[in-house]
């Protein structure tokens, strides 16, 4: 059962990147809705001791906890972003790199780092490179979007650094409501600053927005959480990174995209590299951002 549970939900993050590139809305209502959408599906489970445990939070926490929020907002501003703008196996790749700059900023605040786990970062980075100087070659909005999904990479590890002090202190839930409540609002705001249209969509995007929240929030992080209680952090997160691969392929079989081979052997040395980290090193065990 927990292996049937474990494809579920690697299915359900792996088909976050292909609905949201395939939505014929802009990238910022599509976080939007997503984050308010699963906000609305978390609070009857928070209800019941949220206020309890975030009236403990005190100002120092409600301030990483906003902090989490508003980088999470960010993440989701440049890697849906990035989606619009370069391949779905690209940017899944590129913002997976969320790994490599979590033991950056840690191996930054002091925290030794085993050479192994350095030789699996240089690894990805060169994966990075060949991606980035394939997208080059081909233009320079594939660049850019290559850029922002890194951009997205770095956010997510923000978030997560943030969301791993707070879980300290509070559930799973009553965080994570807090947080996509935060990334909402903060997404909200920017759409109407920018004049970004939020609900003149087709019944077809608007099912994409549903099913991105479905399959990542429910069927994905929601599942992979569950199974935290039976299976390591570390093969939960050797498990997150089968999305890359997954929604190469989704996005191939559903939106015809097939990058060049230079982006599939890059995507290969990111995926090489990011195992060696996983493996000897555990991750944080926060929510990890898609």
């Amino acid at each position: 059962m927990n292996a049937f549970l474990a494809v579920v939900a690697i299915l359900g993050v792996s088909a976050s990147g292909p609905l949201m590139a395939g939505a014929a809305a802009p990238a910022l209502a599509i976080g939007f809705w997503r984050n308010a959408l699963g906000t609305l599906a978390i609070v009857p489970f928070a209800a019941p001791r949220a206020r309890g445990e975030l009236g403990t939070l005190g100002r120092s926490g409600w301030r990483t906890t906003i902090f989490a929020g508003v980088m999470l907002a960010a993440h989701f501003a440049t890697w849906i972003t990035s989606l619009k703008m370069t391949s779905v196996a690209a940017a899944t790749a590129m913002v997976s790199m969320q790994l490599v700059f979590v033991v950056l900023i840690d191996r930054f605040r002091g925290e030794m780092t085993p050479r192994s786990v350095i030789g699996g970062m240089s690894l990805a980075i060169v994966g990075v490179l060949v991606i980035t100087g394939v997208d080059f070659s081909l233009s320079a909005r594939a660049l850019a979007g290559d850029l922002l999904a890194l951009v997205g990479g770095l956010t997510a590890a923000l978030y997560v650094i943030a969301g791993s002090q707070v879980r300290e202190r509070v559930s799973t839930s009553s965080y994570t409501v807090v947080c996509y409540g935060t990334c909402a609002l903060v997404l909200g705001v920017a759409c109407l600053v920018a004049g970004v249209e939020m609900v003149d969509f087709s019944g077809r995007t608007w099912l994409a927005i549903v099913g991105v929240t479905i399959c990542a929030q429910l069927l994905g992080h929601s599942v992979l959480n569950h199974l935290l209680a039976v299976m390591s952090p570390g093969l939960i997160s050797l498990l997150l990174l089968l999305e890359v691969p997954g929604a190469a392929l989704l996005a191939g079989i559903f939106l015809g995209q097939t990058p060049s081979l230079g982006v599939y052997v890059g995507l290969g040395l990111i995926l090489a590299g990011l195992m060696v980290v996983v493996v000897r090193r555990p991750p944080p065990e926060a929510p990890l951002a898609d």
